[in-house]
């Protein structure tokens, strides 16, 4: 572009970051840090490691968006007025510079937009993810590890910690069931949009004849949630005690650390087995019960509400979120958004932002 037309493209740069702070919410951010830096001066703050460690990050996370939006401003308003100097100029070397500089900064504000997409009430917590096959035995249960990859690797690309809590293995191969825990902000705003069902079309790998398999899989995404968010009667509580299977899933039977909780009013039951005292897995395990319960007990509000308007949809398995075809031919598409890809690889490899993205905006609607 001309230098003319960059001018004009990076005015509308530094408008849109302008409008932007009011959209993130910084006032409300920089008025948050207060609060919280005055409870890390209080006396005996770091007497509970855990609770003072959550709010120095809470810190490190609100600071980081707010420095994000200054240092893009600055540069945005720094080049403008370079831009603006050299109008006239036709150095191409320099207005080629300027462009480029242009370009870096329009990615970053890109991204930063998208983080105003996530204002759900839940979208900077933490997320438990859980993924159940779908009935088709073997081929089924490996369709469901491959999704477990498919996050994995996108945890790993966002930089957020995974944890798994909970993994029943498959006979022959693939997974039954598992359960994760991924630790990291808008961990839960990023992945909401993979609640749901997900369909695989392809040649099986188990199948001696070649022959073409339809699989299903269940993928539960929720909040989690602090303690004092969801109360739990405890005489509502079942909880057993059973082995714990040995390092990496295997069925070796070692201690009864494993803990099941079943909340008796619900039907709701939650497992956990990775911690290696009794007493972690089932502090663990409550964390679980108490943000599915809270997950419940909001579906239940937004349920009346839809009734009302006449808009309530029965979740239910046969719901599809998204259809990962291989054969005959490749394509991934959201039955949601209508956001599709040919490139099924790289979507398994754990590139999801662009279902996340169109999947954030299609709420938006």
């Amino acid at each position: 572009m001309d230098m003319q037309n960059l001018v004009k493209s990076l005015k509308e740069l530094a408008k849109k970051l302008t409008e932007m702070r009011d959209i993130l919410k910084l006032k409300e951010k920089e008025k948050d840090i207060e609060i919280l830096l005055e409870k890390t001066n209080k006396p005996g703050f770091w007497d509970d490691q855990e609770k003072a460690s959550k709010i120095s990050k809470e810190m490190s996370n609100l600071q980081s968006e707010i420095d994000m939006w200054e240092k893009l401003s600055k540069e945005a308003q720094d080049l403008l007025e370079m831009a603006q100097m050299d109008a006239e100029d036709k150095d191409v070397n320099l207005r080629e510079e300027l462009e480029k500089q242009y370009e870096l900064i329009n990615k970053s504000v890109n991204q930063l937009e998208f983080k105003t997409l996530m204002d759900g009430k839940h979208d900077t917590k933490n997320a438990i993810v859980s993924i159940h096959a779908g009935s088709g035995g073997t081929e089924a249960q490996d369709w469901a590890e491959m999704l477990l990859r498919m996050y994995m690797r996108y945890c790993e690309k966002k930089d957020w910690k995974t944890v798994i809590l909970d993994e029943s293995k498959g006979g022959e191969a693939g997974i039954k069931s598992v359960t994760f825990r991924v630790e990291g902000r808008h961990a839960y705003g990023h992945l909401k949009s993979e609640h749901g069902t997900h369909r695989l079309v392809r040649i099986s790998p188990f199948d001696a004849e070649k022959m073409r398999h339809t699989s299903f899989a269940l993928t539960e995404v929720i909040p989690e949630v602090e303690e004092e968010e969801m109360k739990i009667d405890e005489s509502d509580l079942r909880i057993d005690t059973f082995m714990a299977g040995g390092h990496g899933g295997q069925s070796v039977n070692t201690t009864y650390s494993a803990v099941r909780i079943v909340h008796i009013p619900t039907g709701v039951t939650v497992s956990c087995q990775n911690e290696k005292s009794q007493l972690q897995n089932k502090k663990v395990a409550m964390k679980i019960l108490q943000s599915r319960l809270q997950k419940i007990h909001e579906e239940k509000e937004e349920e009346e509400r839809l009734k009302l308007r006449g808009e309530y949809k029965s979740p239910e398995w046969g719901n599809q979120i998204r259809s990962y075809v291989l054969h005959p031919y490749h394509m991934v598409k959201d039955l949601r958004t209508r956001f599709e890809t040919t490139d099924d690889q790289k979507v398994l490899d754990g590139e999801l932002d662009d279902f996340v993205e169109s999947y954030l905006r299609w709420l938006k609607q």
